[in-house]
């Protein structure tokens, strides 16, 4: 009896381990909820990171891969690519709250960069906010991963 104990014991404290998220589940491939913009996290040392690999293009008067970085504030990035830009950075994983928090995210929209945090909700969706000191202010976007 005390070994079949053990053994349950065992099997369950190894299927809860596997239940155990892994902080580079938010590696891949994402999609914004409005289908307008693909990123890929990545992981680079200790830090995960996105770059734009994809972005819905309306104005077709350039290809996708000519479009620059031209609202930032710094004259010496307006030039830079949108694609492969790097849009989100220094996001550390946060076991205790399951999040990546403390980073910083760029808006190619208007040339901004935002305080940022994200985690991945129960359905499997990336969330994103870009806030300024205060998340509740924040702004936050979903991701589908494909």
């Amino acid at each position: 009896m005390f070994k079949f104990l053990s053994l349950l014991f065992l099997v369950s404290v190894i299927s809860n381990v596997s239940k155990v998220p892994s902080p580079d589940q938010v590696c891949g491939k994402w999609m914004s909820s409005e289908k307008s913009l693909i990123v890929e996290v990545y992981k680079e040392k200790d830090e995960y990171k996105a770059k734009v690999i994809w972005f819905k293009n309306t104005d077709t008067s350039k290809r996708m891969d000519e479009w620059t970085d031209k609202h930032n504030p710094d004259p010496a990035f307006r030039n830079r690519k949108l694609i492969g830009m790097s849009i989100l950075k220094n996001m550390i994983y946060v076991p205790k709250s399951n999040s990546w928090e403390n980073g910083t995210i760029y808006d190619a929209k208007n040339g901004r960069e935002w305080d940022a945090s994200a985690y991945i909700d129960k359905n499997g969706e990336l969330r994103v906010t870009g806030y300024w000191h205060l998340k509740f202010i924040g702004r936050t976007m979903s991701f589908t991963r494909i």
